[in-house]
């Protein structure tokens, strides 16, 4: 878990670490405790062991290049007015479930935050051009000798 608690004037305020240099106050954060869908034992219709995390994009301290990145990420979980929902369901206690979520949010920003490699465009070699030709070549040698033999 990379949790981080810094205790100030007697309160406990908790960050979500998402690298070495940025970090997402739990403030910005808003959990909501759900009933969890699926089969389940005696308390599937009396505890709300499932959590919903909705985190605003726009409106967190993130830096602007996340904001931008995370924006313009193609994900389901984000919607169109940047708002990134992730559910938890998978465990039967809400603390787990709340850690899982937490879990993905850190996974998502990181996904649409990381920079690609540029691509070197590359040019197939005479030889394995020749290759791709000749297996072309006897394959249709092949069916040709299946077709009808005519007079």
């Amino acid at each position: 878990m990379r949790m981080n608690e810094l205790a100030e004037d007697s309160k406990t305020y908790k960050m979500l670490i998402i690298s070495n240099s940025v970090s997402i106050p739990d403030s910005e954060l808003e959990f909501t405790a759900i009933r969890a869908q699926g089969s389940g034992g005696q308390n599937v219709n009396k505890v709300s062991s499932a959590i919903h995390l909705r985190f605003d994009i726009k409106a967190s301290s993130l830096p602007e290049f996340y904001k931008e990145k995370l924006l313009a990420y193609s994900d389901h979980r984000i919607t169109q007015d940047g708002v990134i929902v992730i559910k938890s369901q998978e465990h039967k206690s809400q603390e787990l479930n709340r850690q899982a979520a937490e879990q993905r949010l850190i996974g998502l920003i990181q996904d649409a935050t990381r920079v690609q490699k540029k691509r070197k465009a590359t040019k197939p070699t005479r030889a394995s051009q020749n290759r791709r030709m000749d297996s072309k070549t006897k394959r249709g040698q092949i069916k040709s000798m299946r077709r009808k033999i005519e007079d």
